[in-house]
Protein backbone atom coordinates (compact mmCIF):
# COMPACT_ATOMS: atom_id res chain seq x y z
CA UNK A 1 0.00 0.00 0.00
CA UNK A 2 1.36 3.27 -1.09
CA UNK A 3 1.63 6.24 1.69
CA UNK A 4 -0.87 7.89 -0.63
CA UNK A 5 -3.29 5.58 -0.27
CA UNK A 6 -2.46 5.20 3.18
CA UNK A 7 -3.43 9.08 3.81
CA UNK A 8 -6.79 8.86 1.42
CA UNK A 9 -10.01 9.87 3.19
CA UNK A 10 -12.61 7.00 4.23
CA UNK A 11 -15.94 6.02 5.42
CA UNK A 12 -15.39 5.66 9.56
CA UNK A 13 -18.15 3.34 9.78
CA UNK A 14 -20.66 0.80 8.64
CA UNK A 15 -24.01 2.96 9.06
CA UNK A 16 -21.76 6.05 7.28
CA UNK A 17 -20.89 3.49 4.27
CA UNK A 18 -24.45 2.20 4.07
CA UNK A 19 -26.06 6.07 4.37
CA UNK A 20 -23.77 7.52 1.97
CA UNK A 21 -24.04 4.62 -1.05
CA UNK A 22 -27.84 4.34 -0.18
CA UNK A 23 -28.09 8.39 -0.54
CA UNK A 24 -26.33 8.10 -4.18
CA UNK A 25 -29.19 5.32 -5.39
CA UNK A 26 -31.61 7.23 -3.52
CA UNK A 27 -33.05 10.48 -5.27
CA UNK A 28 -35.46 12.13 -7.56
CA UNK A 29 -35.59 9.15 -9.80
CA UNK A 30 -36.84 6.87 -6.75
CA UNK A 31 -40.07 9.74 -5.53
CA UNK A 32 -40.59 11.18 -9.24
CA UNK A 33 -39.54 8.63 -11.50
CA UNK A 34 -40.60 5.36 -9.96
CA UNK A 35 -44.10 6.12 -9.53
CA UNK A 36 -44.36 7.52 -13.22
CA UNK A 37 -42.97 4.22 -14.33
CA UNK A 38 -44.91 2.31 -11.84
CA UNK A 39 -47.67 4.00 -12.70
CA UNK A 40 -47.14 3.99 -16.66
CA UNK A 41 -46.69 0.10 -16.49
CA UNK A 42 -49.65 -1.45 -14.53
CA UNK A 43 -48.75 -0.82 -11.11
CA UNK A 44 -47.72 -4.06 -8.93
CA UNK A 45 -47.00 -6.03 -11.78
CA UNK A 46 -44.42 -3.43 -12.90
CA UNK A 47 -43.28 -3.62 -9.02
CA UNK A 48 -42.67 -7.55 -8.65
CA UNK A 49 -40.58 -7.36 -11.74
CA UNK A 50 -38.72 -4.43 -10.49
CA UNK A 51 -37.86 -5.97 -7.69
CA UNK A 52 -37.03 -9.52 -9.31
CA UNK A 53 -34.80 -7.23 -11.40
CA UNK A 54 -32.77 -5.26 -8.50
CA UNK A 55 -32.46 -8.38 -6.60
CA UNK A 56 -31.08 -10.29 -9.30
CA UNK A 57 -29.12 -8.08 -11.63
CA UNK A 58 -28.88 -4.86 -9.03
CA UNK A 59 -26.94 -6.48 -6.33
CA UNK A 60 -24.28 -8.44 -8.55
CA UNK A 61 -23.50 -5.15 -10.45
CA UNK A 62 -24.23 -2.90 -7.40
CA UNK A 63 -21.02 -5.49 -5.47
CA UNK A 64 -19.20 -5.17 -9.07
CA UNK A 65 -18.69 -1.25 -8.58
CA UNK A 66 -18.04 -1.73 -4.51
CA UNK A 67 -15.31 -4.35 -5.76
CA UNK A 68 -13.45 -2.10 -8.31
CA UNK A 69 -13.16 0.69 -5.89
CA UNK A 70 -11.97 -1.03 -2.73
CA UNK A 71 -9.62 -3.47 -4.15
CA UNK A 72 -7.93 -0.48 -6.13
CA UNK A 73 -8.61 2.47 -3.01
CA UNK A 74 -8.71 4.88 -5.98
CA UNK A 75 -11.08 7.00 -7.99
CA UNK A 76 -12.87 5.88 -10.92
CA UNK A 77 -10.36 6.45 -13.53
CA UNK A 78 -7.26 5.47 -11.25
CA UNK A 79 -9.24 2.36 -10.57
CA UNK A 80 -8.96 1.44 -13.12
CA UNK A 81 -5.15 2.27 -14.03
CA UNK A 82 -4.12 0.66 -11.03
CA UNK A 83 -6.21 -2.62 -12.03
CA UNK A 84 -5.49 -2.90 -15.68
CA UNK A 85 -1.96 -0.74 -15.74
CA UNK A 86 -1.09 0.14 -19.64
CA UNK A 87 -4.52 -0.74 -20.78
CA UNK A 88 -7.91 0.85 -22.47
CA UNK A 89 -9.48 -0.02 -19.58
CA UNK A 90 -9.74 3.42 -17.94
CA UNK A 91 -11.85 4.47 -21.15
CA UNK A 92 -14.48 2.93 -18.30
CA UNK A 93 -13.08 5.73 -15.42
CA UNK A 94 -13.62 8.56 -17.75
CA UNK A 95 -17.29 7.79 -19.11
CA UNK A 96 -17.89 7.75 -15.18
CA UNK A 97 -16.50 10.96 -14.40
CA UNK A 98 -18.38 12.79 -17.93
CA UNK A 99 -21.63 10.92 -16.99
CA UNK A 100 -21.59 12.02 -13.34
CA UNK A 101 -20.43 15.64 -14.44
CA UNK A 102 -23.29 15.67 -17.55
CA UNK A 103 -25.97 13.98 -14.98
CA UNK A 104 -25.30 16.77 -12.11
CA UNK A 105 -25.89 19.65 -14.39
CA UNK A 106 -29.08 18.32 -15.85
CA UNK A 107 -30.22 16.99 -12.29
CA UNK A 108 -29.31 19.97 -10.63
CA UNK A 109 -32.13 22.18 -12.98
CA UNK A 110 -34.81 19.75 -11.01
CA UNK A 111 -33.00 19.56 -7.85
CA UNK A 112 -33.25 23.41 -7.95
CA UNK A 113 -36.96 23.05 -7.87
CA UNK A 114 -37.86 22.11 -4.85
CA UNK A 115 -35.66 24.78 -3.49
CA UNK A 116 -38.67 27.21 -4.86
CA UNK A 117 -41.38 25.02 -4.22
CA UNK A 118 -40.26 25.03 -0.25
CA UNK A 119 -40.87 28.48 -0.51
CA UNK A 120 -44.35 28.35 -2.45
CA UNK A 121 -45.03 25.82 0.61
CA UNK A 122 -43.83 27.87 3.38
CA UNK A 123 -45.49 30.91 1.99
CA UNK A 124 -48.57 29.21 1.57
CA UNK A 125 -49.04 29.96 -2.21
CA UNK A 126 -50.65 26.77 -3.02
CA UNK A 127 -53.90 27.70 -1.37
CA UNK A 128 -57.16 27.87 -2.68
CA UNK A 129 -55.89 27.36 -6.21
CA UNK A 130 -57.34 25.42 -8.66
CA UNK A 131 -55.42 22.67 -10.83
CA UNK A 132 -55.01 24.89 -13.56
CA UNK A 133 -53.90 28.01 -12.07
CA UNK A 134 -50.74 25.77 -10.15
CA UNK A 135 -50.31 24.30 -13.65
CA UNK A 136 -49.82 28.07 -15.02
CA UNK A 137 -47.63 28.90 -12.56
CA UNK A 138 -45.27 25.78 -13.02
CA UNK A 139 -45.15 27.08 -16.55
CA UNK A 140 -44.60 30.81 -15.73
CA UNK A 141 -41.69 29.60 -13.12
CA UNK A 142 -39.92 27.49 -16.28
CA UNK A 143 -39.81 30.61 -17.94
CA UNK A 144 -38.14 32.98 -15.85
CA UNK A 145 -34.66 32.02 -16.72
CA UNK A 146 -32.60 33.51 -14.28
CA UNK A 147 -34.61 32.30 -11.26
CA UNK A 148 -33.94 28.39 -12.41
CA UNK A 149 -30.34 29.31 -13.23
CA UNK A 150 -30.15 31.23 -9.63
CA UNK A 151 -32.05 28.09 -7.74
CA UNK A 152 -29.62 25.52 -9.86
CA UNK A 153 -26.41 27.80 -8.28
CA UNK A 154 -27.78 27.53 -5.15
CA UNK A 155 -28.13 24.03 -4.96
CA UNK A 156 -24.54 23.22 -6.45
CA UNK A 157 -23.22 25.09 -3.72
CA UNK A 158 -25.19 23.49 -1.25
CA UNK A 159 -23.77 20.20 -2.76
CA UNK A 160 -20.21 21.70 -2.89
CA UNK A 161 -20.35 22.78 0.84
CA UNK A 162 -20.98 19.24 1.40
CA UNK A 163 -18.41 17.44 -0.66
CA UNK A 164 -16.11 20.26 0.35
CA UNK A 165 -15.68 18.69 3.73
CA UNK A 166 -14.24 15.63 2.46
CA UNK A 167 -15.42 11.73 2.91
CA UNK A 168 -15.87 11.50 6.64
CA UNK A 169 -16.74 15.03 8.00
CA UNK A 170 -18.64 15.88 4.96
CA UNK A 171 -20.10 13.10 2.94
CA UNK A 172 -20.68 10.55 5.98
CA UNK A 173 -21.47 12.96 8.29
CA UNK A 174 -24.44 14.43 6.58
CA UNK A 175 -25.52 11.31 4.89
CA UNK A 176 -25.63 9.98 8.53
CA UNK A 177 -28.25 12.85 9.13
CA UNK A 178 -30.31 13.11 6.02
CA UNK A 179 -30.98 9.93 5.22
CA UNK A 180 -32.99 8.93 8.88
CA UNK A 181 -34.63 12.28 8.01
CA UNK A 182 -35.71 11.51 4.31
CA UNK A 183 -37.24 7.92 5.59
CA UNK A 184 -38.92 9.64 8.82
CA UNK A 185 -40.82 12.57 6.54
CA UNK A 186 -41.41 9.90 3.61
CA UNK A 187 -43.09 7.40 6.62
CA UNK A 188 -45.20 10.55 7.68
CA UNK A 189 -46.22 11.63 4.37
CA UNK A 190 -47.41 7.70 3.73
CA UNK A 191 -48.66 7.18 6.37
CA UNK A 192 -51.16 10.58 5.94
CA UNK A 193 -51.75 9.37 2.62
CA UNK A 194 -53.06 5.73 3.08
CA UNK A 195 -55.48 7.53 5.58
CA UNK A 196 -57.34 9.37 2.83
CA UNK A 197 -60.88 7.89 1.57
CA UNK A 198 -59.36 6.82 -1.49
CA UNK A 199 -56.29 4.44 -0.10
CA UNK A 200 -57.59 1.12 -0.66
CA UNK A 201 -58.01 1.19 -4.62
CA UNK A 202 -54.50 3.10 -4.22
CA UNK A 203 -53.02 0.06 -2.52
CA UNK A 204 -54.50 -2.39 -4.52
CA UNK A 205 -52.99 -0.48 -7.31
CA UNK A 206 -49.88 -0.78 -5.77
CA UNK A 207 -50.08 -4.09 -4.37
CA UNK A 208 -52.21 -6.16 -6.35
CA UNK A 209 -50.90 -6.68 -9.13
CA UNK A 210 -52.51 -8.15 -12.71
CA UNK A 211 -49.88 -10.46 -14.33
CA UNK A 212 -51.73 -9.54 -17.82
CA UNK A 213 -49.83 -6.39 -17.86
CA UNK A 214 -46.67 -8.13 -17.34
CA UNK A 215 -44.95 -7.50 -20.81
CA UNK A 216 -41.67 -6.78 -22.58
CA UNK A 217 -41.96 -3.43 -22.02
CA UNK A 218 -42.75 -3.88 -18.69
CA UNK A 219 -39.35 -6.41 -17.84
CA UNK A 220 -37.29 -3.61 -20.00
CA UNK A 221 -38.86 -0.83 -18.19
CA UNK A 222 -38.08 -2.03 -14.77
CA UNK A 223 -34.59 -3.02 -15.02
CA UNK A 224 -34.08 0.68 -16.68
CA UNK A 225 -35.54 2.21 -13.44
CA UNK A 226 -33.72 -0.50 -11.40
CA UNK A 227 -30.04 0.81 -12.84
CA UNK A 228 -30.81 4.36 -13.18
CA UNK A 229 -32.37 4.71 -9.49
CA UNK A 230 -29.60 2.62 -8.01
CA UNK A 231 -26.81 4.86 -9.94
CA UNK A 232 -25.19 2.16 -11.55
CA UNK A 233 -22.64 2.71 -14.36
CA UNK A 234 -21.77 6.10 -13.20
CA UNK A 235 -18.86 5.33 -10.78
CA UNK A 236 -19.73 6.64 -7.75
CA UNK A 237 -20.04 3.47 -6.26
CA UNK A 238 -17.00 2.84 -7.34
CA UNK A 239 -15.69 5.48 -5.89
CA UNK A 240 -17.39 5.36 -2.42
CA UNK A 241 -16.48 1.33 -2.66
CA UNK A 242 -12.55 2.82 -2.70
CA UNK A 243 -13.56 4.58 0.88
CA UNK A 244 -14.93 1.16 2.21
CA UNK A 245 -12.85 -0.17 4.93
CA UNK A 246 -10.60 -3.83 4.40
CA UNK A 247 -12.66 -5.60 6.61
CA UNK A 248 -16.65 -4.02 5.93
CA UNK A 249 -18.70 -6.75 4.70
CA UNK A 250 -19.79 -5.58 0.54
CA UNK A 251 -22.06 -7.98 0.44
CA UNK A 252 -24.40 -7.25 2.73
CA UNK A 253 -23.60 -3.43 2.25
CA UNK A 254 -25.05 -4.21 -1.69
CA UNK A 255 -28.15 -5.75 -0.12
CA UNK A 256 -28.54 -2.99 2.23
CA UNK A 257 -28.24 -0.08 -0.11
CA UNK A 258 -30.84 -1.92 -2.52
CA UNK A 259 -33.52 -2.78 0.46
CA UNK A 260 -32.86 1.22 1.19
CA UNK A 261 -33.33 2.05 -2.16
CA UNK A 262 -36.70 0.24 -2.90
CA UNK A 263 -37.78 1.08 0.39
CA UNK A 264 -38.04 4.25 -0.03
CA UNK A 265 -39.52 3.85 -4.08
CA UNK A 266 -42.21 1.93 -2.32
CA UNK A 267 -42.75 4.58 0.32
CA UNK A 268 -42.70 7.28 -2.15
CA UNK A 269 -45.73 5.38 -4.32
CA UNK A 270 -47.51 5.36 -0.64
CA UNK A 271 -47.43 8.75 -0.45
CA UNK A 272 -48.59 9.47 -4.15
CA UNK A 273 -50.86 6.44 -5.12
CA UNK A 274 -53.75 6.74 -2.35
CA UNK A 275 -53.49 10.77 -2.90
CA UNK A 276 -54.04 10.67 -6.37
CA UNK A 277 -56.77 7.99 -6.29
CA UNK A 278 -58.66 9.67 -3.93
CA UNK A 279 -58.99 13.03 -6.05
CA UNK A 280 -59.21 10.79 -9.07
CA UNK A 281 -55.17 11.99 -10.68
CA UNK A 282 -53.82 9.61 -13.26
CA UNK A 283 -51.36 8.08 -11.41
CA UNK A 284 -48.70 8.06 -14.30
CA UNK A 285 -49.27 12.30 -14.69
CA UNK A 286 -45.03 12.00 -14.15
CA UNK A 287 -43.35 15.48 -13.20
CA UNK A 288 -46.52 17.41 -13.73
CA UNK A 289 -48.65 15.25 -10.87
CA UNK A 290 -45.07 16.31 -8.35
CA UNK A 291 -44.96 19.84 -8.85
CA UNK A 292 -48.42 20.50 -9.88
CA UNK A 293 -50.67 17.74 -8.97
CA UNK A 294 -49.33 16.92 -5.46
CA UNK A 295 -50.09 21.00 -4.07
CA UNK A 296 -53.31 20.66 -4.93
CA UNK A 297 -54.26 17.67 -3.54
CA UNK A 298 -52.50 18.88 -0.23
CA UNK A 299 -54.86 21.56 -0.39
CA UNK A 300 -57.70 19.36 -0.47
CA UNK A 301 -56.36 17.61 3.13
CA UNK A 302 -56.67 18.72 6.73
CA UNK A 303 -53.25 19.74 7.63
CA UNK A 304 -52.39 19.85 4.01
CA UNK A 305 -50.60 23.10 4.33
CA UNK A 306 -47.58 21.08 6.41
CA UNK A 307 -47.70 17.82 4.42
CA UNK A 308 -46.99 19.57 1.31
CA UNK A 309 -43.93 22.13 2.97
CA UNK A 310 -42.89 18.54 4.63
CA UNK A 311 -42.85 16.64 1.03
CA UNK A 312 -41.03 19.65 -0.92
CA UNK A 313 -38.09 19.56 2.16
CA UNK A 314 -37.93 15.81 1.56
CA UNK A 315 -37.65 16.54 -2.41
CA UNK A 316 -34.79 18.59 -1.62
CA UNK A 317 -32.81 15.98 0.84
CA UNK A 318 -33.08 13.34 -1.68
CA UNK A 319 -31.83 15.34 -4.70
CA UNK A 320 -28.86 16.26 -2.28
CA UNK A 321 -28.37 12.96 -1.40
CA UNK A 322 -27.75 12.09 -4.57
CA UNK A 323 -25.71 15.26 -6.02
CA UNK A 324 -23.44 14.80 -3.34
CA UNK A 325 -21.94 11.45 -4.74
CA UNK A 326 -22.22 12.62 -8.51
CA UNK A 327 -20.20 16.01 -7.38
CA UNK A 328 -17.84 13.10 -5.41
CA UNK A 329 -16.51 11.30 -8.42
CA UNK A 330 -15.54 14.43 -9.96
CA UNK A 331 -13.78 15.42 -7.61
CA UNK A 332 -12.18 12.19 -6.32
CA UNK A 333 -10.68 12.49 -9.65
CA UNK A 334 -9.76 15.76 -9.90
CA UNK A 335 -7.90 15.64 -6.80
CA UNK A 336 -6.43 12.77 -7.32
CA UNK A 337 -5.36 11.97 -10.76
CA UNK A 338 -4.39 15.88 -11.34
CA UNK A 339 -3.18 16.23 -8.16
CA UNK A 340 -5.63 19.29 -7.09
CA UNK A 341 -6.72 20.07 -3.30
CA UNK A 342 -10.13 18.90 -2.35
CA UNK A 343 -11.30 22.52 -2.14
CA UNK A 344 -9.54 23.62 -5.89
CA UNK A 345 -11.36 20.44 -7.05
CA UNK A 346 -14.27 21.06 -5.52
CA UNK A 347 -14.94 24.81 -7.16
CA UNK A 348 -13.59 23.62 -10.53
CA UNK A 349 -16.05 20.45 -10.46
CA UNK A 350 -19.15 22.80 -9.41
CA UNK A 351 -18.02 25.64 -11.95
CA UNK A 352 -18.20 23.68 -14.51
CA UNK A 353 -21.57 21.72 -13.49
CA UNK A 354 -23.01 24.91 -13.28
CA UNK A 355 -21.72 26.30 -16.36
CA UNK A 356 -23.51 23.36 -18.38
CA UNK A 357 -26.26 23.42 -16.07
CA UNK A 358 -27.12 27.16 -17.11
CA UNK A 359 -28.23 25.95 -20.68
CA UNK A 360 -29.71 22.99 -19.41
CA UNK A 361 -31.73 25.26 -17.28
CA UNK A 362 -32.34 27.66 -19.77
CA UNK A 363 -33.30 24.97 -22.58
CA UNK A 364 -36.42 24.43 -20.96
CA UNK A 365 -38.34 27.61 -21.33
CA UNK A 366 -40.43 27.81 -24.21
CA UNK A 367 -39.34 28.74 -27.68
CA UNK A 368 -35.86 28.59 -26.74
CA UNK A 369 -32.96 28.23 -29.02
CA UNK A 370 -31.19 25.99 -27.01
CA UNK A 371 -31.60 22.47 -28.56
CA UNK A 372 -30.25 19.42 -30.31
CA UNK A 373 -31.59 17.25 -33.34
CA UNK A 374 -35.07 18.53 -31.80
CA UNK A 375 -33.89 17.78 -27.72
CA UNK A 376 -34.50 20.68 -25.60
CA UNK A 377 -30.59 20.28 -24.74
CA UNK A 378 -31.35 19.21 -20.94
CA UNK A 379 -33.75 16.77 -22.41
CA UNK A 380 -30.71 15.41 -24.25
CA UNK A 381 -28.55 15.09 -21.63
CA UNK A 382 -31.14 13.33 -19.96
CA UNK A 383 -31.13 11.02 -23.19
CA UNK A 384 -27.29 11.07 -23.43
CA UNK A 385 -26.45 9.68 -19.82
CA UNK A 386 -29.69 7.67 -19.17
CA UNK A 387 -29.90 5.71 -22.47
CA UNK A 388 -25.98 5.80 -23.37
CA UNK A 389 -23.77 6.53 -20.95
CA UNK A 390 -24.92 4.90 -17.82
CA UNK A 391 -25.97 1.69 -19.75
CA UNK A 392 -22.70 1.53 -21.63
CA UNK A 393 -20.02 2.26 -18.77
CA UNK A 394 -22.65 -0.46 -16.55
CA UNK A 395 -21.89 -2.90 -19.34
CA UNK A 396 -18.22 -2.50 -19.61
CA UNK A 397 -18.23 -2.61 -16.10
CA UNK A 398 -19.40 -6.13 -15.58
CA UNK A 399 -17.54 -7.38 -18.42
CA UNK A 400 -14.12 -5.91 -16.94
CA UNK A 401 -14.49 -7.62 -13.21
CA UNK A 402 -16.37 -11.17 -15.41
CA UNK A 403 -13.44 -11.01 -18.07
CA UNK A 404 -10.77 -9.29 -16.62
CA UNK A 405 -10.26 -8.81 -12.90
CA UNK A 406 -11.82 -12.28 -12.89
CA UNK A 407 -12.92 -14.69 -10.06
CA UNK A 408 -10.00 -15.26 -7.74
CA UNK A 409 -9.63 -10.99 -7.15
CA UNK A 410 -13.26 -10.68 -6.36
CA UNK A 411 -13.99 -13.58 -4.14
CA UNK A 412 -10.86 -12.08 -2.35
CA UNK A 413 -12.75 -9.06 -2.00
CA UNK A 414 -16.06 -10.07 -0.84
CA UNK A 415 -15.07 -12.82 1.52
CA UNK A 416 -12.43 -10.34 2.85
CA UNK A 417 -9.94 -12.61 2.07
CA UNK A 418 -11.41 -15.61 3.12
CA UNK A 419 -12.41 -14.52 6.27
CA UNK A 420 -15.79 -14.19 6.05
CA UNK A 421 -18.40 -16.87 4.04
CA UNK A 422 -19.94 -15.98 0.92
CA UNK A 423 -22.23 -18.99 0.09
CA UNK A 424 -23.79 -17.10 -2.93
CA UNK A 425 -20.54 -15.99 -4.77
CA UNK A 426 -19.83 -18.60 -7.29
CA UNK A 427 -23.93 -17.25 -8.17
CA UNK A 428 -23.06 -14.06 -7.87
CA UNK A 429 -20.08 -13.89 -10.63
CA UNK A 430 -21.71 -15.98 -12.92
CA UNK A 431 -23.98 -13.35 -13.14
CA UNK A 432 -21.80 -10.74 -13.26
CA UNK A 433 -19.82 -12.86 -16.26
CA UNK A 434 -23.02 -13.77 -18.39
CA UNK A 435 -26.03 -12.52 -17.58
CA UNK A 436 -25.78 -8.88 -16.66
CA UNK A 437 -23.55 -8.16 -19.40
CA UNK A 438 -26.49 -9.65 -21.64
CA UNK A 439 -29.73 -7.37 -18.93
CA UNK A 440 -27.44 -4.39 -19.41
CA UNK A 441 -26.83 -4.94 -23.34
CA UNK A 442 -30.46 -5.10 -23.59
CA UNK A 443 -31.39 -2.00 -21.39
CA UNK A 444 -28.91 -0.06 -24.12
CA UNK A 445 -30.67 -1.30 -26.81
CA UNK A 446 -34.07 -0.45 -25.72
CA UNK A 447 -32.90 2.86 -24.59
CA UNK A 448 -31.90 3.55 -27.85
CA UNK A 449 -34.66 2.31 -29.68
CA UNK A 450 -37.16 4.25 -27.19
Amino acid sequence: MTEETKNRDGFGSKLGVIAAAAGSAIGLGNICRFPCELGENGGAAFLLVYLIVVIFLGIPVMLTELVIGRRSQSNTVGAFKKLAPHSKWPIIGYLGVLSSLLIFASYSVVAGWTLEYIFKAATNSFKGENLAVIEQSFKTFHNTGWLNVLLQAIFIFLTGLVVFKGVQNGIEKYSKILMPMLLVILVVLAIRSITLPGAKEGLSFLFHPDFSKITGDTLIGAMGQGFFSLSLGMGALITYGSYVKKDDNLTSTAFSVMISDTLVAVLAGLVIFPAAFTFGVKPEAGMDLVFSTLPMLFNQMAGGYWFCLIFFILLAIAGLTSTIAMLEVVVAYLSEELHLSRKKATVIASAATLFIGLFASLSLMDHTPLKIDGFAFNDFLDFLTANILLPVGGLLIVIFLGWRLGKTEFFDEVTNGGQRKSPLKHIVFFIIRYLAPLAVAVILIAGLIK
